[in-house]
């Protein structure tokens, strides 16, 4: 189902976009989705070989939830608020120091995999488990390609290092998520088509 807005991404099922409420509702769900990742950031889940968090999950979630235009809209304001200081980020932090310092290149990695995930749910992509697995898996190789890639030129030289400090500890821990953030989408559209 495409909506006026071109977009055939789960919101627009749950809350479809009208003229006469869509900057309003546009706000809103901008101001949702920037909670929820700031929440999300703040979950620390126990796991081996490292702890993770659900910031990855929420970011994935928010892209192939809300498609291209809000989804972007929505990473973009809660990358503003961490870079003015807000603590946004895992840990409780912001600041242009974070966005500078080691996870600056999966921070901005959010931004691409949101915009990523959220073309392919305009498309049609969440509304069936393989391509929703396809679309949040591209989402997340972007997180990492544009975080090992910053890792390596600014703070690691050893690229097979990067990889390893980077990628290799978050692997079962992010399919975790990309499994979790499939099941809730699928049971989104089947509760909306109720």
């Amino acid at each position: 189902m495409t909506s006026l807005t071109g977009s055939s991404a789960l919101i627009e099922r749950l809350w479809p976009s009208r003229s006469a409420n869509g900057l309003w509702r546009s706000a809103l769900l901008i101001g949702f989705g920037s909670v929820f990742l700031a929440v999300l950031a703040q979950v620390k889940v126990p796991m081996w070989p490292v702890p993770i968090t659900l910031q990855t999950f929420a970011v994935l979630l928010v892209g192939i939830t809300y498609g291209f235009r809000l989804g972007t809209a929505t990473i973009l304001f809660y990358m503003a608020q961490g870079a003015i200081g807000l603590p946004v980020f895992a840990g409780g932090i912001g600041g242009l120091a974070v966005l500078m310092g080691p996870t600056g290149g999966y921070l901005a990695g959010f931004i691409l995999a949101v915009m990523a995930t959220g073309a392919l749910a305009d498309r049609g992509w969440s509304q069936g488990v393989v391509k929703a697995v396809a679309a949040l898996v591209i989402g997340n190789a972007l997180i990492y390609a544009a975080g090992v890639s910053y890792l390596h030129a600014a703070f690691v030289p050893d690229l097979h290092k990067a990889v390893m400090l980077g990628v290799a500890p978050f692997l079962i821990g992010d399919a975790l998520k990309i499994a979790l953030a499939v099941a809730v989408l699928q049971l989104s559209w089947k509760r909306s088509e109720k």
